[in-house]
Protein backbone atom coordinates (compact mmCIF):
# COMPACT_ATOMS: atom_id res chain seq x y z
CA UNK A 1 0.00 0.00 0.00
CA UNK A 2 1.18 3.57 -0.79
CA UNK A 3 1.93 5.43 2.57
CA UNK A 4 1.46 9.00 0.13
CA UNK A 5 -1.32 11.14 0.25
CA UNK A 6 -2.70 12.89 -2.73
CA UNK A 7 -3.76 16.45 -2.00
CA UNK A 8 -7.03 17.78 -4.47
CA UNK A 9 -7.66 21.51 -4.39
CA UNK A 10 -10.00 23.84 -5.35
CA UNK A 11 -8.71 26.67 -6.25
CA UNK A 12 -12.19 29.25 -6.58
CA UNK A 13 -13.63 27.34 -3.48
CA UNK A 14 -15.18 30.34 -1.17
CA UNK A 15 -14.05 33.11 -3.86
CA UNK A 16 -10.88 31.82 -4.40
CA UNK A 17 -9.72 31.59 -0.65
CA UNK A 18 -8.60 28.23 -1.53
CA UNK A 19 -5.86 29.34 -3.62
CA UNK A 20 -4.51 31.82 -1.31
CA UNK A 21 -4.47 29.76 1.53
CA UNK A 22 -2.58 26.87 -0.11
CA UNK A 23 0.86 28.13 0.75
CA UNK A 24 0.57 28.15 4.42
CA UNK A 25 -1.31 25.08 3.82
CA UNK A 26 1.41 23.43 1.82
CA UNK A 27 4.45 24.49 4.87
CA UNK A 28 1.62 23.06 7.65
CA UNK A 29 1.31 19.93 5.90
CA UNK A 30 5.45 19.40 5.87
CA UNK A 31 5.87 20.66 9.07
CA UNK A 32 3.76 18.23 10.08
CA UNK A 33 5.93 15.52 8.17
CA UNK A 34 2.75 14.82 5.46
CA UNK A 35 4.45 12.87 2.33
CA UNK A 36 2.28 14.16 -0.73
CA UNK A 37 1.77 15.22 -4.01
CA UNK A 38 -1.25 17.73 -4.78
CA UNK A 39 -2.59 19.35 -7.81
CA UNK A 40 -5.33 21.80 -8.26
CA UNK A 41 -8.76 21.13 -10.25
CA UNK A 42 -8.75 23.18 -13.48
CA UNK A 43 -12.58 22.21 -14.18
CA UNK A 44 -15.84 20.58 -12.76
CA UNK A 45 -14.70 17.00 -13.56
CA UNK A 46 -10.88 17.20 -13.57
CA UNK A 47 -10.88 15.83 -9.65
CA UNK A 48 -12.19 12.24 -11.43
CA UNK A 49 -9.14 12.33 -13.70
CA UNK A 50 -6.57 13.13 -10.88
CA UNK A 51 -8.53 10.02 -8.35
CA UNK A 52 -7.99 8.24 -11.40
CA UNK A 53 -4.35 8.52 -11.86
CA UNK A 54 -3.64 8.82 -8.05
CA UNK A 55 -5.45 5.31 -7.58
CA UNK A 56 -3.66 3.70 -10.36
CA UNK A 57 -0.41 4.93 -8.29
CA UNK A 58 -1.95 2.60 -5.17
CA UNK A 59 -2.42 5.98 -3.08
CA UNK A 60 -5.31 5.28 -1.18
CA UNK A 61 -5.45 8.41 1.40
CA UNK A 62 -6.54 11.38 -0.02
CA UNK A 63 -7.22 15.46 0.99
CA UNK A 64 -9.69 17.51 0.00
CA UNK A 65 -9.00 21.25 -0.16
CA UNK A 66 -12.04 23.01 -0.54
CA UNK A 67 -15.85 23.07 0.71
CA UNK A 68 -19.09 20.69 0.22
CA UNK A 69 -19.31 21.17 -3.47
CA UNK A 70 -15.74 19.78 -3.78
CA UNK A 71 -15.89 16.75 -1.18
CA UNK A 72 -19.03 16.32 -3.16
CA UNK A 73 -16.88 15.62 -6.85
CA UNK A 74 -14.39 13.80 -4.48
CA UNK A 75 -16.67 11.29 -3.49
CA UNK A 76 -19.07 11.10 -7.08
CA UNK A 77 -14.91 10.15 -8.18
CA UNK A 78 -14.34 7.56 -5.53
CA UNK A 79 -17.46 6.00 -6.09
CA UNK A 80 -18.15 6.40 -10.02
CA UNK A 81 -14.71 4.98 -10.37
CA UNK A 82 -15.17 2.12 -8.06
CA UNK A 83 -12.04 1.08 -7.14
CA UNK A 84 -11.58 -2.97 -5.67
CA UNK A 85 -9.59 -1.67 -2.18
CA UNK A 86 -12.27 1.24 -2.05
CA UNK A 87 -12.45 0.06 1.82
CA UNK A 88 -9.04 1.15 2.25
CA UNK A 89 -9.29 4.42 1.27
CA UNK A 90 -9.30 7.60 3.66
CA UNK A 91 -10.75 10.90 2.97
CA UNK A 92 -10.46 14.08 4.74
CA UNK A 93 -10.78 17.63 4.45
CA UNK A 94 -8.94 20.69 4.90
CA UNK A 95 -12.61 22.85 4.85
CA UNK A 96 -12.61 25.91 3.11
CA UNK A 97 -16.10 26.55 1.39
CA UNK A 98 -18.83 28.97 1.56
CA UNK A 99 -21.39 26.95 3.89
CA UNK A 100 -19.17 24.19 5.57
CA UNK A 101 -21.38 22.28 5.66
CA UNK A 102 -21.06 18.59 6.13
CA UNK A 103 -17.50 19.45 8.38
CA UNK A 104 -20.32 20.57 11.03
CA UNK A 105 -21.71 16.60 11.69
CA UNK A 106 -18.34 15.90 12.52
CA UNK A 107 -16.62 19.05 14.64
CA UNK A 108 -14.02 19.42 11.94
CA UNK A 109 -11.95 22.81 12.55
CA UNK A 110 -12.08 25.23 9.66
CA UNK A 111 -8.53 25.75 11.19
CA UNK A 112 -6.48 24.70 8.77
CA UNK A 113 -3.70 23.49 11.45
CA UNK A 114 -6.06 22.03 13.40
CA UNK A 115 -8.04 19.99 10.58
CA UNK A 116 -4.52 19.04 9.69
CA UNK A 117 -3.90 17.53 13.12
CA UNK A 118 -7.29 15.60 12.73
CA UNK A 119 -6.01 14.61 9.17
CA UNK A 120 -2.25 13.24 10.94
CA UNK A 121 -4.38 11.19 13.73
CA UNK A 122 -6.27 9.46 10.79
CA UNK A 123 -9.16 8.17 12.81
CA UNK A 124 -12.20 7.06 10.01
CA UNK A 125 -15.88 6.57 10.22
CA UNK A 126 -17.05 4.48 7.29
CA UNK A 127 -19.90 6.90 6.40
CA UNK A 128 -23.24 5.83 4.26
CA UNK A 129 -23.35 7.59 1.00
CA UNK A 130 -26.59 8.26 -0.84
CA UNK A 131 -27.13 6.94 -4.38
CA UNK A 132 -29.42 9.03 -7.04
CA UNK A 133 -30.46 8.15 -10.33
CA UNK A 134 -32.10 10.40 -11.90
CA UNK A 135 -34.41 9.70 -14.96
CA UNK A 136 -34.07 12.66 -17.37
CA UNK A 137 -30.62 12.31 -18.15
CA UNK A 138 -29.83 9.08 -16.63
CA UNK A 139 -27.34 9.95 -14.36
CA UNK A 140 -25.81 8.36 -11.25
CA UNK A 141 -25.21 10.99 -8.78
CA UNK A 142 -23.57 9.81 -5.03
CA UNK A 143 -24.49 12.84 -1.92
CA UNK A 144 -22.38 12.17 1.16
CA UNK A 145 -24.83 15.04 3.18
CA UNK A 146 -28.32 15.79 1.96
CA UNK A 147 -30.38 15.25 -0.73
CA UNK A 148 -33.28 18.37 -1.75
CA UNK A 149 -35.72 18.29 -4.59
CA UNK A 150 -38.55 21.28 -4.94
CA UNK A 151 -37.76 24.43 -2.97
CA UNK A 152 -34.65 23.36 -1.53
CA UNK A 153 -33.10 22.74 -5.27
CA UNK A 154 -34.45 26.34 -6.63
CA UNK A 155 -32.61 28.85 -4.04
CA UNK A 156 -29.52 26.28 -4.78
CA UNK A 157 -30.01 27.46 -8.39
CA UNK A 158 -30.34 31.19 -6.99
CA UNK A 159 -27.59 31.20 -4.02
CA UNK A 160 -25.19 31.73 -6.39
CA UNK A 161 -25.94 35.80 -6.59
CA UNK A 162 -25.45 35.60 -2.52
CA UNK A 163 -22.45 33.57 -2.51
CA UNK A 164 -20.55 36.78 -0.98
CA UNK A 165 -22.32 36.74 1.92
CA UNK A 166 -21.30 33.02 3.10
CA UNK A 167 -23.41 30.79 5.34
CA UNK A 168 -25.59 33.24 5.00
CA UNK A 169 -26.32 32.75 1.09
CA UNK A 170 -28.92 29.97 1.70
CA UNK A 171 -31.12 32.23 4.22
CA UNK A 172 -31.21 34.83 2.27
CA UNK A 173 -31.92 33.43 -1.06
CA UNK A 174 -34.75 31.11 0.41
CA UNK A 175 -36.33 34.43 1.93
CA UNK A 176 -35.93 36.15 -1.30
CA UNK A 177 -37.09 33.10 -3.24
CA UNK A 178 -40.03 31.87 -1.23
CA UNK A 179 -42.67 34.25 -2.33
CA UNK A 180 -42.00 33.46 -6.21
CA UNK A 181 -41.97 29.80 -6.23
CA UNK A 182 -44.45 27.53 -7.86
CA UNK A 183 -45.12 23.91 -5.89
CA UNK A 184 -44.45 20.87 -8.16
CA UNK A 185 -46.68 18.25 -7.45
CA UNK A 186 -44.58 15.04 -6.41
CA UNK A 187 -45.44 11.79 -6.00
CA UNK A 188 -43.53 10.21 -3.58
CA UNK A 189 -43.23 6.23 -2.53
CA UNK A 190 -41.09 4.53 0.55
CA UNK A 191 -41.46 1.65 2.68
CA UNK A 192 -44.99 0.89 2.25
CA UNK A 193 -45.91 5.14 2.08
CA UNK A 194 -47.16 6.76 -1.14
CA UNK A 195 -47.71 10.29 -1.19
CA UNK A 196 -49.09 12.90 -4.04
CA UNK A 197 -49.57 16.29 -3.42
CA UNK A 198 -48.62 19.89 -4.46
CA UNK A 199 -45.05 19.64 -2.48
CA UNK A 200 -42.65 22.72 -1.04
CA UNK A 201 -39.63 20.63 -0.85
CA UNK A 202 -38.60 17.47 0.13
CA UNK A 203 -35.32 16.83 1.96
CA UNK A 204 -33.50 13.24 2.13
CA UNK A 205 -30.41 13.56 4.39
CA UNK A 206 -27.57 11.44 5.70
CA UNK A 207 -25.93 14.47 7.59
CA UNK A 208 -27.22 16.92 10.05
CA UNK A 209 -26.40 20.29 8.68
CA UNK A 210 -27.01 21.82 5.14
CA UNK A 211 -28.12 25.52 4.14
CA UNK A 212 -25.33 27.05 5.90
CA UNK A 213 -25.76 25.17 9.15
CA UNK A 214 -29.32 24.81 9.26
CA UNK A 215 -30.95 21.44 10.66
CA UNK A 216 -33.67 20.35 8.38
CA UNK A 217 -33.87 16.69 9.04
CA UNK A 218 -35.37 15.18 12.13
CA UNK A 219 -32.77 12.84 13.56
CA UNK A 220 -29.98 12.05 10.51
CA UNK A 221 -27.07 10.19 11.87
CA UNK A 222 -24.62 9.33 9.02
CA UNK A 223 -23.84 5.31 10.05
CA UNK A 224 -27.45 4.16 10.47
CA UNK A 225 -27.98 2.85 6.85
CA UNK A 226 -31.11 5.36 6.75
CA UNK A 227 -32.05 8.07 4.83
CA UNK A 228 -33.40 10.58 6.79
CA UNK A 229 -36.48 12.13 5.15
CA UNK A 230 -38.52 15.54 5.88
CA UNK A 231 -41.28 16.32 3.56
CA UNK A 232 -42.80 19.90 3.95
CA UNK A 233 -46.24 20.73 1.98
CA UNK A 234 -46.12 24.54 2.58
CA UNK A 235 -44.93 27.48 4.68
CA UNK A 236 -45.10 30.82 4.49
CA UNK A 237 -42.69 33.36 4.84
CA UNK A 238 -44.50 34.89 8.01
CA UNK A 239 -43.86 30.81 9.21
CA UNK A 240 -40.43 30.91 8.03
CA UNK A 241 -39.12 34.44 9.66
CA UNK A 242 -40.89 33.03 12.95
CA UNK A 243 -39.26 30.14 12.79
CA UNK A 244 -35.19 31.60 11.72
CA UNK A 245 -33.83 30.30 14.84
CA UNK A 246 -35.39 27.02 14.63
CA UNK A 247 -34.04 26.51 11.33
CA UNK A 248 -29.95 26.39 12.58
CA UNK A 249 -31.52 23.87 15.99
CA UNK A 250 -33.27 21.37 14.10
CA UNK A 251 -36.50 22.93 15.91
CA UNK A 252 -37.90 23.46 12.20
CA UNK A 253 -38.63 19.62 11.56
CA UNK A 254 -41.12 19.44 14.65
CA UNK A 255 -43.43 22.15 13.29
CA UNK A 256 -47.17 20.54 12.42
CA UNK A 257 -45.99 21.29 9.07
CA UNK A 258 -42.97 19.26 8.93
CA UNK A 259 -43.45 15.42 8.04
CA UNK A 260 -40.24 13.29 8.79
CA UNK A 261 -39.78 9.52 7.72
CA UNK A 262 -36.68 7.51 7.94
CA UNK A 263 -35.96 5.11 4.77
CA UNK A 264 -33.32 2.85 2.70
CA UNK A 265 -34.76 4.12 -0.76
CA UNK A 266 -37.39 6.59 -1.83
CA UNK A 267 -38.68 6.82 -5.69
CA UNK A 268 -40.05 10.49 -6.38
CA UNK A 269 -42.00 11.28 -9.70
CA UNK A 270 -42.02 14.57 -11.11
CA UNK A 271 -45.38 15.21 -12.15
CA UNK A 272 -45.12 18.46 -13.25
CA UNK A 273 -44.23 19.58 -17.23
CA UNK A 274 -41.69 22.32 -15.94
CA UNK A 275 -39.57 19.99 -14.24
CA UNK A 276 -38.23 20.69 -10.16
CA UNK A 277 -34.37 21.48 -9.77
CA UNK A 278 -32.84 18.58 -7.66
CA UNK A 279 -29.92 19.80 -6.03
CA UNK A 280 -26.87 17.46 -3.70
CA UNK A 281 -24.69 18.62 -1.31
CA UNK A 282 -25.26 22.00 -2.17
CA UNK A 283 -24.53 21.38 -6.16
CA UNK A 284 -27.62 21.43 -8.50
CA UNK A 285 -27.42 18.04 -9.89
CA UNK A 286 -30.56 17.94 -12.11
CA UNK A 287 -34.31 18.30 -12.58
CA UNK A 288 -37.68 15.79 -12.36
CA UNK A 289 -37.94 12.24 -11.20
CA UNK A 290 -35.62 10.15 -9.31
CA UNK A 291 -34.53 6.92 -6.61
CA UNK A 292 -32.19 7.34 -3.86
CA UNK A 293 -31.15 4.75 -1.77
CA UNK A 294 -28.23 4.12 1.12
CA UNK A 295 -25.18 2.70 0.69
CA UNK A 296 -24.43 1.56 3.76
CA UNK A 297 -21.07 1.91 5.61
CA UNK A 298 -19.60 2.81 2.04
CA UNK A 299 -16.57 5.47 2.29
CA UNK A 300 -13.97 5.76 5.25
CA UNK A 301 -13.86 9.45 6.32
CA UNK A 302 -10.91 11.06 8.46
CA UNK A 303 -12.58 12.86 11.49
CA UNK A 304 -11.86 14.09 14.83
CA UNK A 305 -12.03 11.34 17.39
CA UNK A 306 -14.43 13.34 19.41
CA UNK A 307 -16.59 14.01 16.61
CA UNK A 308 -19.36 14.46 19.43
Amino acid sequence: MNSKWFVIINPTSRNGAAKKKWIPIYNELKKQEFNFDFSFTEHKNHSFEILKKALKQGITKFICVGGDGTLHTIVNGILSLNPVNISEINLGIIPIGTANDWVRTYNISKDYKKAIQTLKAEFTVKQDIGKLFINENNTTIYFNNLVGIGFDGYVVNKVHHYKNLGFLAYLTGALVSLTSYKKSTLKIIFNKTEIEEKTLMLLIGICKYSGGGMQLTNNPDPIDGLLDISHINKISLITLLGNIGGLFNGKITHHKLVKNYKTSKIKITDLETQKTYIQADGELVGTGSFEAEILPNALNFIVPFNKG
